[in-house]
């Protein structure tokens, strides 16, 4: 009988065991699974704002030299219009990178109606690290 009891509690402590292996398993896979899934989303939107910013650039370029602009007018909505989907992605899986990701994206739509080329440059200059800045806030949320 005490056999028998040491069979079943040994049973009994292996699929304890062999379960909590398995959950922690599940859990780090989950955890794998959400930061290459927000990794992804931060990258979307840093190539959106980056592919608005040139269209943007381009755009205002080309308007402030007195050059038709109309197709690069077309380009920079369509550019715009991509960034939105990503954006509200990053804000819903990396909340503490929303004010980062809306503010970069915010100067990249800045860089319209600039009044001269040298503001137009300003505009760029601080598209940019605005974009940096929203890369460099993602790193440290994912590192956190």
């Amino acid at each position: 009988m005490l056999a028998a009891l040491i069979a079943v509690l040994g049973t009994l402590a292996g699929v304890a065991i062999t379960s909590a292996f398995q959950a922690r398993a599940a859990r780090t896979a989950r955890q794998e699974t959400r930061r290459t899934e927000v990794v992804a989303a931060v990258e979307v939107l840093a190539a959106a704002i980056a592919d608005h910013r040139l269209a943007m650039w381009v755009r205002e370029d080309l308007r402030l030299r007195g050059e038709d602009w109309t197709q690069a007018r077309t380009e920079s909505h369509t550019t715009r219009s991509a960034i939105t989907a990503p954006l509200v992605r990053v804000q819903i899986l990396l909340p503490d990178t929303a004010s980062a990701a809306q503010a970069a994206a915010q100067a990249a739509y800045d860089l319209r109606n600039a009044d001269n080329t040298t503001t137009l440059a300003a505009a760029r200059d601080k598209a940019i690290r605005a974009a940096d800045e929203f890369v460099t806030t993602s790193g440290k949320a994912l590192a956190a």
